[in-house]
């Protein structure tokens, strides 16, 4: 059984997701949160396998509450949502510790496979193409461009800080300002 909770600004869309994933085998809707302030509390009370985590919520950062939820002990799976998930989220959204991108037209069967997936441990992450790598590269500062790749390519914050011999809590103060950087982006678009 994988139990969910859902993140999202819109009551209808709140409704309509508890209610398909209701009727789906194996995964059981805890609850929901439409922002920041109801998240915490409801995560707490809940204890989730998986967050639903929409991207976009009035006077929040899904990046950003996307690490706090990986900060929490133990931390759940956040499969964050939006309607703007294409290749250019990616990478902020690898380096925020989510462990999938789903976009919000995608078919249910599609969802139900990226919950299964990541409550699994797996990754559901497309693929990032060397441009888009090398565009959130061009972004951020040169000496985190180590962080970046290695962050990219799975390595845990804590092994990365001892292979640049620094302190996981800054290798975690770099991410926060790359995130930063690479969201503009992402809400330009």
């Amino acid at each position: 059984m994988i139990r969910l909770l859902i993140v999202d600004d819109h009551p209808a869309m709140r409704a309509g997701l508890t209610a398909v994933l209701r009727a789906e085998p194996g995964i059981i809707p805890l609850g929901t949160a439409s922002s920041e302030e109801d998240l915490i509390p409801t995560l707490n009370r809940t204890k989730p396998d998986v967050v639903l985590l929409d991207y976009h919520l009035p006077g929040a950062d899904g990046l950003k509450l996307c690490r706090r939820l990986k900060r929490s002990v133990p931390a759940p799976a956040v499969l964050l949502y939006s309607a703007y998930a294409d290749g250019t989220m990616v990478v902020p959204a690898i380096l925020a510790g989510a462990d999938g991108v789903l976009n919000k037209s995608a078919p249910a069967p599609e969802l139900f496979d990226a919950l299964r997936a990541v409550a699994r441990g797996d990754r559901v992450l497309p693929p990032v193409p060397r441009e888009l790598l090398e565009a959130a590269g061009a972004r951020v500062d040169p000496e985190d461009l180590p962080i970046l790749a290695m962050v990219v390519d799975g390595t845990p914050v804590v092994e990365v800080a001892e292979a640049l011999r620094v302190e996981p809590i800054d290798v975690s103060r770099r991410l926060d300002v790359m995130i930063e950087r690479l969201r503009v982006e992402i809400a330009a678009v």
